[in-house]
């Protein structure tokens, strides 16, 4: 893991980027002992390098986004403000509970962050409704707007805040990781 994390543009920022390879994980894990283990065995290695590490995994529930559970000790789920978006959720935390029964005991959820929010749509407003009516204490009061520039940024190689710190998309993102902040410490 260590051989593939890079610095980015942006101070005491790394990554440790995806690849073709990545995409072959999922399928050669299936018969790998203690496969649900794999992320978490590579991070012990990196211990007390990073002050945190964020784990980006993939919207579905096998072994790559399992093995991100195991290995985390909280979880931050972004959720769109759309229909199906509340179907996923509720086997998001099923798979979650699984994990932390059986796998990663203090696994706990740092909260929910609405995304893709439109103020203009009912539909937005009610899926904000119903998360704050069964998470009041897990919802972030910070709600990411559908926002034409954070469509386009990566569209360009770029994060919202190299593309156009000033859009309302990063603001509300900058207001977000304040909030992250305030919960982890």
């Amino acid at each position: 893991l260590a051989d593939i994390i890079i610095s980015t543009s942006q101070k005491n920022l790394y990554l440790a980027p995806a690849s073709a390879v990545l995409a072959a994980a999922e399928v050669e894990l299936v018969s790998v002992l203690a496969r649900e283990s794999r992320l978490k065995q590579a991070l012990s290695k990196l211990d007390g390098d990073y002050h945190f590490i964020l784990i980006d995994c993939p919207p579905s529930l096998g072994l790559l986004t399992v093995n991100g559970l195991v290995a985390a000790s909280k979880v931050l789920i972004p959720i769109q403000s759309e229909y199906y978006a509340l179907e996923g959720l509720g086997h998001l935390l099923h798979t979650i509970e699984r994990v932390k029964s059986s796998l990663n005991p203090n696994l706990e959820i740092l909260g929910l962050a609405l995304t893709m929010f439109d103020k203009r749509t009912i539909l937005s407003r009610q899926v904000v409704s119903e998360i704050e009516k069964h998470f009041p204490k897990k919802i972030f009061k910070t709600l990411i707007p559908r926002n034409i520039r954070l469509a386009e940024a990566p569209s360009y190689g770029k994060n919202i805040l190299q593309y156009d710190s000033w859009s309302k998309g990063a603001w509300a993102y900058k207001n977000l990781a304040k909030e992250i902040m305030h919960r982890v410490r």
